[in-house]
């Protein structure tokens, strides 16, 4: 049995799809077992990673764990999975644990990962640079009038599609791969200009990226209620960007046997979210 955590995010639903398409048992912890709707396959507990009472019932019988990184409930499911003694705990981290300057959210991470390393437990770490869907964000703009208004339009990045990392990590939950940790980029580098080309030709419908001053889009982000050293690091990580090619890495290929999915192979995955009718 394979508990998945965050099983209905972006890469835990991936996750869940794929290991059942490998014949795999699949337990899904979530909060409110009613509200989400997993596949029939899926065995659905109650549970919270932020509530350790509620994990030792949900690791019962589990060998292997897909876990989420809740940053401050790492410590409670560590204690519970050595007392289930699972045999090997997968941990979606973050490429930012790799720079020279990791920055809040790379701390954060780094932070996890080194609970996990600490906890005895085999582990595998996933460091997915930005997310595809991250630009699931830019779909209202799009689907009203078709200007995308951001900061540093210009800075490049190698973003990864969520059904690549679920593989790498359905891989690593499967083949049991302890102590490796991989680093996973998109096939392409491109500035969010020319991810705002590539959709409009996606969908056949002409768009343009607009530049806004810095802070005003800081402040925007704000509003969406992130932390404000993240904002501030994602930020500074942008403007460091500008001119320059993102770095494009193997592992997704190397890991799974297959290239990593195109942004535009993406786009047209997702394409009903930017292609409805302006309201």
């Amino acid at each position: 049995m394979i508990l998945v955590t965050g099983g209905a995010g972006n890469v835990g639903a991936n996750v869940v799809r794929q290991l059942l398409d490998a014949g795999e048992k699949v337990r899904v912890i979530t909060r409110n077992p009613g509200d989400r709707s997993f596949p029939d396959q899926v065995e659905v507990v109650p549970g919270d990673l932020t509530r350790p009472e509620t994990l030792p019932a949900a690791l019962s019988g589990v060998d292997r764990a897909f876990l989420f990184p809740v940053f401050d409930a790492v410590d409670g499911f560590l204690e519970a999975a050595r007392q289930a003694d699972l045999g090997h705990v997968v941990l979606l981290s973050s490429s930012a644990v790799t720079y020279s300057t990791p920055g809040w959210v790379g701390e954060q991470h780094l932070r996890l990962e080194r609970s996990v390393a600490a906890s005895g437990l085999p582990w595998t770490f996933v460091r997915p640079d930005a997310f595809m869907t991250n630009d699931l964000a830019w779909a209202h703009q799009i689907v009203n009038g078709g200007v995308v208004r951001g900061a540093y339009g210009d800075a490049a990045l190698a973003p990864v599609d969520p059904r690549d990392i679920a593989a790498v990590a359905v891989r690593a939950l499967l083949d049991q791969r302890a102590g490796e940790a991989y680093v996973l980029t998109g096939p392409q580098s491109l500035t969010q200009i020319d991810r705002v080309r590539i959709i409009g030709e996606t969908i056949g419908r002409p768009l343009r990226f607009e530049e806004q001053p810095r802070d005003q889009f800081r402040e925007q982000l704000l509003l969406h209620g992130l932390p404000a050293a993240a904002v501030d690091f994602l930020l500074d990580q942008a403007a460091a960007r500008v001119g320059k090619t993102a770095q494009t890495l193997p592992a997704v290929e190397e890991v799974t046997g297959r290239p990593a999915f195109t942004y535009a192979q993406w786009v047209a995955h997702r394409a009903a979210a930017f292609d409805s009718a302006p309201a």
